[in-house]
This record gives C-alpha cells, sequence and structure tokens, in this order.
C-alpha cells in the first residue's frame, strides 16, 4: 500500500489510479468527506482514471491512514497539511482538485496555506481548478442538517447493531426517493456495509474540526487564476443547498453546475449528498473533464 510517513509519525495511505497518464493529462486529487475511506470514490475514480491520473487517499486516522498518536485533535489545517504532504512525496507541479463535503473545506483550507498567518506556507504546485461538491464555506449552525449520530449501546456490538448504527448515515447521505429505488439496491448495500466498521471516534474528531472552521476573510486572498465549479444537489440533507450559494457568494467567479442535456451538464438539481453516485456515472465524468478543459475565467 503507498503511503507517507508524515515528521509527527502519521501515515497517509494513497493511491493513484490511471498512472499511465502522468505527463500526459493534468492529475485531478479526489478528497473526501466526513467518515469517507478512498474506496468510496471507486465508480467516478475509475472512470476518470482512464483519461487522467486521479489521487485518493485516506484522511489521518481512516481506513489505512494511521494517527500521530489516538488522542490528538484534528483540524482542517492538520488534514489540509496532510494532503499537502503527499503531494509533495508524489512530486507534482499542476493538480486540479475535487473536495466533497468535508473535502471541500480541506481544498480551501489547502488553498489558504500560503497566507496562514503563523505558518504561511507556499505550494509547490499550481492548482488550476477546484470543484467544491455538497460543501460549505463556513462552519454549519442549522441544527437540522449535519451528520447525526446515533448513541452506541454500551455492550459489545453484533453484526446487526452495527448496520443499525450505520443505517442512519446511509439515509441522511441519499434522499428517500433513490434509497427506495430498487435500482440502487446493490449501491446502497455496499454503502451500508462499507459503513459498518468505519472508526466512530475518528468521525466524531472530524465533525468537531469542521465546527470549528473559520475562513473569514480568507476567500478574497484566492487567485483568480483558479477555476471553481460548486455542486450541490437540492436534496442534500447532510448540507443544505444554502452551503453551495454561500461558496458561489464568496468565490464570485465560481460557478455552478449547468443543468441541461448536453455533455457537461446534469439533468436536474434532484440528488443527495453524495453526489456522484446519481444518475449514470458517464454523465460526472463530462461534467468534470469539461470543467477541467475551461482555460478562461467566468465573467464577474
Amino acid at each position: 500500500m503507498p503511503h507517507v510517513i508524515l515528521t509527527d509519525g502519521a501515515q497517509i495511505s494513497f493511491n493513484v489510479l490511471g498512472s499511465e497518464h502522468l505527463g500526459r493529462a493534468s492529475p485531478i486529487v479526489l478528497i473526501g468527506g466526513v467518515s469517507s475511506l478512498r474506496g468510496d470514490w471507486e465508480r467516478l475514480a475509475t472512470s476518470l482514471a482512464r483519461v487522467r491520473p486521479v489521487l485518493v487517499y485516506d484522511h489521518r486516522g481512516m481506513g489505512d491512514s494511521k494517527l500521530a498518536n489516538r488522542n490528538e485533535m484534528l483540524t482542517l489545517e492538520l488534514l489540509a497539511r496532510d494532503l499537502l504532504h503527499v503531494l509533495e512525496y508524489l512530486r507534482w507541479t499542476e493538480v486540479a482538485i475535487c473536495g466533497f463535503s468535508m473535502g471541500g473545506a480541506v481544498a480551501q483550507e489547502l488553498l489558504f496555506l500560503p497566507h496562514h498567518t503563523e505558518r504561511p506556507t507556499p505550494l509547490p504546485f499550481r492548482v488550476t481548478h477546484v470543484l467544491l461538491t455538497g460543501s460549505l464555506c463556513s462552519a454549519l449552525r442549522d441544527t437540522r442538517y449535519g451528520v447525526h449520530l446515533p448513541p452506541v449501546p454500551d455492550r459489545p456490538l453484533s453484526e446487526q447493531d452495527k448496520l443499525d448504527l450505520a443505517r442512519p448515515a446511509l439515509e441522511s447521505m441519499f434522499d428517500p426517493k433513490w434509497i427506495a429505488d430498487p435500482r440502487n439496491a446493490s449501491q446502497r448495500d455496499r454503502w451500508l456495509r462499507s459503513h459498518v466498521n468505519r472508526a466512530y471516534i475518528l468521525i466524531v474528531k472530524q465533525l468537531k474540526a469542521m465546527n470549528r472552521m473559520d475562513f473569514t476573510g480568507m476567500h478574497a486572498k484566492l487567485s483568480r487564476n483558479i477555476q471553481f465549479l460548486v455542486i450541490h444537489g437540492e436534496l442534500d440533507a447532510i448540507l443544505p443547498p444554502y452551503c453551495g450559494q454561500e461558496i458561489l457568494q464568496r468565490i464570485p467567479w465560481a460557478r455552478p453546475v449547468e443543468v441541461g442535456t448536453h455533455p457537461g451538464a446534469i439533468e436536474n438539481l434532484e440528488f443527495g449528498h453524495v453526489w456522484y453516485e446519481y444518475f449514470d456515472v458517464r454523465v460526472w465524468h463530462d461534467v468534470v473533464e469539461k470543467f477541467l478543459a475551461t482555460t478562461h475565467l467566468a465573467r464577474l
């Protein structure tokens, strides 16, 4: 398993798919959200890897990655610096980034590192395009949304207990119509079973890191040479659509995903939090590829 050992002792495990395209197409980094593992991206990452290198990785403490110590506190800055170290290890000079949910906040934090008040850190690579998907740019205050973890029974858990604990998370990641559709049964079951044994304590740490986010005044420092695309479903039960609208306000040259029937557009915005599991994967492949092919700035 490829991995990077950081100076604090943490380990970040990753995979580069489509490595045969290195030098011919710009790589894209897929950054997962709270509770995510790199395998969650399989459907989209496999498709994109047919035409470009794709980096997927586990956040520290999740999956095959390891914490520096079991008591450490997670911050968005720490998670952003983890990604910075992986990209330094890979020696890539130009990348695109797709940040999902918490991953979108990590992507923004990465772009803010050169402007950090205490530890300004220049990025040794150029970020050309950023997709902020099902994400946010300020701490979520509306308690009707977010990830609500059920209480864990004070006893050894059976497999059924684990499924019961994972099911509310699944139900918030998608929408009731998608969950009830028999055509999504295999995807639904895969997601449910893959979430059974994820590190509960780490998920709590990630949620606390999200609650502490503060990007006040930082978006004005972003380079307008970096292009931004916002993808946010109207049925998102974890981060409501106004979070995507706030990103568009904070980054006025960002653009929303196109809605239509042409390649690079989506048919509608009727999708939940885990956007990339909706529609045929080719739809999202074309959205990403069309966006990465753009070289001009959107009109302000």
